[in-house]
């Protein structure tokens, strides 16, 4: 007998029979993932032991390149892609350690020694967690640990490159015997290996790679063509200044300087570098042949520079293109001492490069750098004694102190500086005086281009903004436009290229910039939001195509697609609209995912703005939900005559928040939908154009009104705008006051036409009426004067009354009265 409430032990049997036998049969989920996870484990250990080993092996060759700047950069843009692996496999695992403890959870504790033993499965997948747990957990340790050395020895490698650039700038070397025998020696061995090395080299070349090296070169010059002989073609006249031009513009003198510097650099530059890298991967030029050329691109390509802006900017030949009011003489001086600055610099860089490679002797490295900063701190000077102003009395004045007292510091302490023995610190500023300064210089005049660029007004003068005009029927407000874009073009070209250059003079590394950029680009974390600049840039391009790709969709399918199907316009505004919205949001969804943001870390916001629509934003959701109301509903459509309460016109588009309307006096209404759904809308165009025109009309009493209903009648149906079936009606509405009023009833095939068509009719009613002798009347009253007429009669001696003039004055007229009963009296008190 069972007893209800409580199961009896038979069934207590059964369930704990069955529950035995689908432990036994059915695999538990630590058997299901084992296989697999095992794997995984193992091939995280295997990947985080290789990444250890590569660490051991960086780790070991710091000291061996101790005084190399470019190696130690280079260890450690790899041991930050190492530490970087290291956290993500650290953080793989995670999500298995939650669903491992969530396991155990489920299972609770063991079974204590005086409780009943738990199922065998039961058991072997608490083990067989534990043990996975217990694994996991010394990978991610063995992660955290090698993670943990990493950036001890990143920070061994930053201190190590500090004091690689503080000894390089402060080390001072013993000159006394730079000039001495040895060197003599040296300089005319060194002279004479180079010459051999060289030499060998070309008849190599001669012999074994003249084809690829005729290819090459003729590849890299093409290059180099293309890119001055398009850019000449592209920027035209601001390619070059314009001699019959006699005052140019201050942005015309600007972009001449700007853009023929950096087009003919840039075309030079690419043959130069490409001609180096395309020799070195076909086997043209190897080992020390290759340091050395290399280095004498990079020479050639700055004195170019230098040159070429200092030629530009001081414009020796046309003065009327001068940035720098200066005199022309003093012009042509500066560009050569400029040229010859940039020129000893770049010997000294090609010299110093050709003594390394080939072994020569320190002395010999000291007394040519020695030589150089001598020569390079003399011309400094020399720039700083020129007398580049005009005056008239005196010939020529000095440059102003604040320009002159700087260049005669800097050149004196050049020359000091190197006769002390500090070679590395007077190169290093004669290096930062020439490039750095060049490329300083050409940002500064570039900013001052972009910013003449982006005013108002400026672009459609400039030749390029005359050029797009020509070409096309843009406006002056797209052509101000695409002014600020260019104008932010030029900045980003230009902090893009002058930044990065200016660095590496300082002493920073390509990997240095490199390591930078990723830094930036990777993911930035502010609190739980995570986010990175590049994923920005990312996620507002692809917005900006899926914007554009939106409005290409939505142009094409109502000109290809809806066109044709000869539906109604506003359906077809109606699926224009949807089509742009929908896509505007898909590629809002697809650029914030794009970006890489978490969306669901937003929920506080979502929060916050769910109460701000609760409170605030009642009326922006009231007026979206009414949009799409009468986007469904299309009570009204663009091009429809409406009125609602005081607006009146015709409607031009219905967005999702208001609906625009066009009054007839031109002037555009913005009305929010709200308003539309909340209050009686009048469309005189809703199904059809169709609509009936009412015209007023009065005739004196005695008039034949028989006659007047058949011109009345005769004109209405003449007029080809009324319609015929149903006829016009002409219908006698009342006795007015001063007239016999008639009203004619008539419908119009197009309603939208009513002002014309009642301006016609009743400019023809009028001379039709005149030509029946028909009059038209005007009110009238008859105004009975009572009172004493001796009072009233009482005049000035030879003056008429008022009223005796006023009937003598008054022009005849014919008389129309109106019936005794219609005529009003008003009575007049004597004292009047």
């Amino acid at each position: 007998m069972i007893r209800a409430g409580k199961p009896s032990g038979l069934f207590v049997s059964l369930l704990a029979g069955a529950f035995l036998l689908l432990t036994a049969v059915l695999p538990s989920s630590a058997e299901i993932d084992a296989p697999g996870l095992n794997s995984e484990i193992a091939e995280r250990k295997t990947a985080i032991e290789a990444l250890v080993t590569d660490y051991n092996r960086i780790a070991g060759g710091i000291l061996s390149n101790h005084d190399n700047d470019a190696a130690l950069v280079e260890m450690r843009l790899r041991l930050e892609e190492i530490a970087k692996q290291l956290l993500e496999d650290a953080v793989m695992f995670r999500p298995r350690l939650l669903e491992i403890r969530r396991r155990q959870d489920q299972l609770g504790k063991p079974p204590a020694e005086n409780e009943p033993a738990e199922p065998e499965a039961v058991a072997q997948e608490r083990i067989t967690l534990a043990n996975e747990k217990a694994e996991i957990n010394a990978l991610i340790g063995q992660a955290e640990n090698a993670s943990v050395a990493v950036n001890k020895v990143l920070a061994q490698i930053s201190d190590l490159r500090r004091d690689l650039f503080t000894r390089t700038l402060s080390k001072r070397y013993d000159i006394s015997y730079a000039f001495g025998v040895e060197a003599k020696a040296a300089a005319w061995q060194g002279a004479e290996r180079l010459v051999r090395t060289f030499s060998y080299w070309f008849r190599t070349v001669i012999r074994t790679k003249l084809q690829s090296a005729l290819l090459v070169t003729f590849l890299s010059l093409l290059a180099a063509v293309i890119i001055f002989i398009g850019g000449k073609r592209f920027f035209g006249p601001i390619f070059h200044a314009d001699p019959a031009i006699e005052e140019p513009s201050y942005i015309s003198r600007l972009s001449v300087a700007f853009w023929s510097t950096m087009l003919p650099v840039l075309a030079v530059g690419v043959f130069l570098r490409l001609t180096h890298f395309l020799y070195h991967a076909y086997g043209v030029i190897w080992g020390g042949v290759s340091d050395i050329l290399g280095q004498l691109s990079s020479v050639i390509l700055v004195v170019f520079f230098i040159n070429r802006l200092a030629d530009k900017i001081l414009s020796p030949a046309l003065a009327n293109w001068r940035l720098v009011p200066i005199a022309d003489q003093a012009a042509n001086t500066l560009v050569w001492l400029i040229t010859l600055i940039a020129l000893v610099t770049g010997a000294d860089f090609l010299i110093s490069e050709a003594a390394e490679v080939l072994g020569s002797p320190l002395q010999l490295t000291v007394a040519e750098s020695l030589v150089a900063s001598v020569i390079a701190g003399l011309l400094i000077i020399a720039v700083a004694m020129t007398r580049p102003n005009p005056d008239d009395e005196t010939g020529a004045r000095p440059w102003p102190r604040i320009i002159r007292y700087p260049l005669y510091l800097i050149g004196a302490a050049t020359i000091i500086i190197a006769g002390l023995g500090y070679i590395g610190l007077a190169r290093f500023i004669i290096q930062q005086m020439v490039i750095s300064g060049g490329v300083a210089v050409t940002m500064y005049i570039g900013f001052l281009s972009a910013g003449a660029i982006s005013s108002e007004g400026a672009f459609q003068d400039s030749a390029l903004g005359r050029r797009i005009a020509s070409n096309t029927d843009l406006s002056d407000t797209a052509l101000d436009r695409i002014g600020i874009l260019v104008s932010i073009l030029i900045y980003i070209v230009v902090l893009a290229g002058g930044v990065p250059a200016i660095l590496l003079q300082w002493g920073f590394q390509w990997g240095d910039i490199k390591a930078w950029v990723l830094g930036a680009m990777s993911e930035i974390n502010v609190g739980s939001v995570s986010f990175s600049i590049g994923g920005i840039l990312t996620g507002i391009l692809v917005f900006v195509f899926g914007y554009f790709l939106t409005r290409w969709f939505k142009r094409w399918v109502d000109n290809t697609v809806l066109s044709r199907s000869r539906i109604d316009s506003g359906v077809r505004n109606s699926i224009r609209t949807t089509i742009g919205y929908a896509g505007i949001a898909l590629a809002a969804l697809v650029g914030v995912s794009a970006a890489g943001l978490d969306l669901s870390s937003l929920a506080l916001i979502a929060g916050g703005l769910s109460l701000g629509i609760g409170f605030g934003l009642q009326n922006i959701v009231s007026n979206f939900v009414s949009g799409l109301i009468l986007l469904a509903e299309r009570p009204f459509k663009a091009g429809d005559w409406i009125v609602a309460g005081s607006v009146e016109g015709t409607v031009k588009r219905v967005n999702v928040r208001a609906t625009e309307i066009e009054t007839f006096q031109r002037q555009t209404v913005i009305l929010p939908n709200s308003d539309l759904i909340n209050q009686a809308v009048g469309n005189w165009t809703h199904r059809n154009k169709l609509g009936r025109l009412e015209i007023a009309v009065g005739v004196a009493y005695g008039s034949d009104v028989t006659r007047v209903r058949e011109i009345l009648t005769e004109l209405a149906l003449g007029h080809e705008m009324v319609i015929k079936n149903p006829e016009p009606a002409v219908i006698f509405m009342d006795f007015g006051a001063s007239s016999l009023d008639f009203e004619i009833r008539m419908y119009l095939y197009d309603i939208s036409n009513i002002i014309i068509v009642q301006n016609e009719l009743r400019f023809a009613i009028l001379a039709a009426f005149e030509e029946a002798g028909i009059e038209i009347p005007f009110p009238q009253h008859d105004i009975n004067i009572k009172g004493d007429p001796a009072a009233l009669s009482k005049t000035k001696p030879g003056a008429k009354s008022s009223q005796a003039k006023t009937a003598a004055e008054r022009p005849e007229r014919p008389a129309v009265r109106k019936p005794a009963t219609q005529r009003s009296k008003r009575k007049l008190d004597p004292d009047e």
